[in-house]
């Protein structure tokens, strides 16, 4: 059990969050007052903050964390700077955080930001002491980064790194557009503090505020409002359930910006292996929770027994005509990969899909309308 004492404060993060922010909500309105920003500070602060931003979702957490795909090492490289620049430790330490937080989520003991804990505390105060000094240093469950030389690389040299990005960057931009001071404190402590903070409301805000339409065994939520600010990360519900897919957003519908983005280096030749959860466990999860949810919902009611049967006689058809249809999918997807199919065999096998895939969408219309109105 942790200890009643609260750790020593580690004071340079104090002193790094502290003097960021008020650079940021402070000083940087000030200067702007008096002396004004042009589009070009706007544009470009965009810009950072989407590198950082990017870096983190799509290189610290999918690719590194969780391997949901495979990146060329030009690719790499450039996420470890882009990292570097975000300002939140290395990947190798990074992702060695989120691995413990995926295996131990919710437990306070173990979880390095756990949200039961608070929001303060998962947000930002697990960063602000020494709660977590006795695995600082042990990437036992990083063998597989301690192998690839970008990590290490960024690992060795991430103090220098982060200075030159943190400090290089906005004074470079500060010396072409003739505004030094100006481009240190919109590209420098303003991106820095929204890059910052807009990342740690996936450990806080969205293990609070938020749908659970795949599973409640965990407190992390679905959000499409955390999800325009995080990059796609807000739909973190469906992430702790099915961790190592690239994707967060998994609908057209769905922002998620770092999907598209993985894809599209896809195409490029810059990312390779793609992993993605089927969507018969996905249909699965989400089916499962909602029977969950409704059988909650209608255990006060009189007629809870009778309700209760007929729910599940209906999660029963809908498990039944869902497994059916994505056997008969999957059949069809490896016959097509097959020349030897005759074209009469595959035509009935499609035609019976077709019939599969109405009896479905059937059967799961009269499931979302028994649940609307439990």
């Amino acid at each position: 059990m942790r200890s009643a004492e609260k750790p020593p404060l580690i004071w340079l993060n104090v002193s790094l969050f502290l003097i960021s922010f008020v650079f940021a909500v402070i000083v940087t309105p000030w200067y702007g007052y008096h002396y004004g920003y042009s589009i070009e500070h706007w544009v470009w602060l965009i810009v950072a903050f989407s590198f950082c931003n990017l870096s983190i979702t799509a290189g610290y957490h999918r690719l590194w964390s969780h391997k949901a795909y495979q990146a060329h090492p030009f690719l790499r490289y450039v996420f470890a700077i882009g990292g570097a620049f975000a300002l939140q430790n290395s990947a190798l330490h990074w992702s060695s955080d989120h691995r413990v937080h995926h295996k131990h989520v919710d437990n306070n003991d173990k979880d390095p930001y756990s949200a039961k804990r608070g929001f303060w505390f998962s947000h930002i105060g697990w960063m602000l002491r020494n709660y977590n000094q006795d695995t600082y240093s042990d990437y036992t469950n990083c063998r597989d980064l301690q192998k690839d030389s970008v990590v290490m690389w960024q690992h060795k040299h991430y103090l220098l790194l982060a200075f030159l990005t943190n400090l290089g960057f906005p004074l470079l931009l500060g010396v072409i557009y003739g505004d030094i001071w100006g481009m240190l404190l919109v590209v420098g402590a303003l991106r820095l503090v929204l890059s910052h903070h807009t990342t740690f409301f996936i450990n806080s805000l969205a293990h609070i505020w938020g749908s659970q339409p795949y599973t409640d065994k965990n407190t992390a939520r679905d959000n499409g409002v955390l999800a325009f600010f995080t990059f796609g990360e807000g739909y973190h519900n469906y992430h702790h359930i099915f961790e190592n897919d690239y994707r967060n957003g998994i609908y057209w519908w769905q922002y998620d910006p770092t999907k598209w983005m993985i894809k599209s280096f896809q195409w490029l030749g810059l990312a390779e292996k793609l992993r993605e959860t089927p969507y018969l466990k996905i249909e699965q999860a989400k089916a499962k929770q909602a029977l969950k949810q409704a059988m909650a919902r209608i255990e006060h009611n009189p007629e809870k027994l009778m309700l209760k049967q007929s729910l599940q006689h209906e999660f029963d058809l809908m498990m039944k005509k869902l497994n059916d249809f994505y056997s008969l999918k999957k059949q069809l997807v490896e016959q097509k990969k097959s020349s030897l199919v005759e074209k009469y065999e595959r035509s009935l096998l499609l035609m019976r899909y077709q019939e599969m895939k109405a009896e479905f969408k059937s059967q799961q219309k009269s499931w979302n309308a028994i649940l609307t109105h439990c």
